[in-house]
């Protein structure tokens, strides 16, 4: 029997994941992205539980160590630098049993699309402009390449999927927008420099962090207190948001919106959730922030993309293709764990970014009670903690590997 055929909109995390599983399990992955190549820059996210099981199972820790940081302290700064705030991060090492790295998502992405780069067909530049059911088919209309059919269609396209849009409906029935915008851009040679140290500088409802990277690279990360509807090709008009929102700022503000000129890209979007009743309906699934979105402020969305990309692989394979079948257990097992992880995400995103002076404070003052022993561990414990049993589907399709 001819191998099923699998449609996935997105190269980024959750697709090239689902690729990964899908080729073990004995599928036909084939990937689409409207990017003309891998996307860089962007941001750097915390990646340890269960999405880091993941990784180490397709043999990509020793690499995600070697792109990625281990830092040492998160400290907050004041108006002239000096240290308000902060812990130092083993506390982390040792909640997760020295499995947490801190990595850029594009570096995370490129290694995830080296492992299928050579055996699944990819086609970048190019998008699905619509879709239908047609028997036991989902016939395919992409913008250049014509139309093609395929026997299953997943969106691994992010918050705003095109999949989502075209079968589902319009983003706005599934978003919570928490009430910030993101925006991330990185510069060469920038000073001062601290290695391995998150640093922060917050005044009401804002906030400038940034982060040394390898290669003589800052990042810089802001979140804006307010919702921007902007064109992602508008830089324009993101760098005046970015300008106007932190022109009053003191410490190291003005340096950095002087560094704004010389960023080639510019990460910037709200910070929402997506939540849904179902993730997929007939021939059409959904994984990662396309079905689930926790946040960009939650900092788990890469991970929880690549636990959903190899659970819908392994039920795939275990009903031998029946996608009802497959996508209800999907769904069965997963969205407990996700509406834990939503609920979680929506309290961390008011305390990351306060909205007054007294906020501040009484964040501050919780993050230096983390250097108190024991306070930490039982403070952020339960978000450390991917409290969830994957199955093992070694068993199931052609030289499968075990993902749980």
């Amino acid at each position: 029997m001819a191998a099923k055929s699998l449609l996935i909109s997105g190269i980024g995390v959750a697709g090239p994941t689902l690729a990964y599983w899908l080729e073990r399990h004995g599928f036909l992955p084939i990937l689409v992205d409207n990017a003309p190549a891998l996307r860089t820059g962007g941001y750097v996210i915390d990646f340890w539980g269960r999405g880091y099981d993941i990784a180490d199972r397709m043999g990509l820790i020793p690499a995600i160590d070697r792109i990625g940081y281990h830092a040492r302290e998160l400290r907050v700064v004041g108006e002239r630098g000096q240290r308000l705030a902060g812990f130092g991060t083993r506390v982390m090492t040792e909640l997760t049993g020295g499995r947490y790295v801190t990595v850029a998502r594009s570096g995370l992405s490129r290694l995830l699309f080296g492992t299928i780069e050579s055996t699944c067909e990819t086609i970048f530049g190019d998008e699905i402009i619509w879709l239908r059911e047609d028997g036991d088919q989902v016939r395919v209309q992409f913008r250049e390449a014509g139309e093609r059919g395929f026997d299953f269609v997943v969106g691994a396209d992010g918050m705003h999927s095109a999949v989502r849009q075209l079968v589902f409906g319009s983003e706005d029935r599934f978003e919570t927008r928490l009430g910030y915008t993101v925006a991330a851009f990185e510069v060469e040679g920038y000073r001062p420099r601290d290695e391995e140290v998150y640093i922060m500088y917050g005044m009401p409802g804002r906030q400038l962090a940034r982060f040394a990277l390898h290669g003589d690279r800052t990042l810089f990360l802001f979140i804006l207190g307010g919702i921007y509807d902007v064109a992602e090709e508008d830089i324009g008009a993101q760098k005046a948001i970015i300008c106007a929102e932190f022109e009053d700022g003191e410490w190291e503000c003005g340096r950095v919106l002087s560094e704004l000129d010389r960023a080639g890209t510019i990460y910037f979007d709200r910070v929402s959730q997506i939540k849904m009743d179902c993730w997929s309906q007939g021939r059409v699934a959904l994984i990662g922030d396309a079905a689930f979105c926790v946040s960009l402020l939650a900092g788990q969305g890469s991970a929880l993309a690549m636990i959903s990309a190899c659970v819908l692989a392994g039920e795939l394979a275990k009903v031998h293709g029946e996608h009802a079948l497959a996508f209800e257990r999907y769904e069965s097992l997963l969205r407990p764990f996700i509406a834990e992880k939503q609920r979680g995400a929506a309290r961390f995103a008011s305390s990351f970014a306060p909205r007054t002076r007294f906020g501040l404070a009484v964040r501050n003052a919780v993050l230096n009670s983390f250097r108190i022993p024991g306070l930490a561990r039982l403070a952020l414990g339960r978000d450390l903690n991917d409290r969830i049993t994957l199955p093992d589907y070694a068993a199931y399709g052609t030289g499968a590997r075990r993902c749980g």
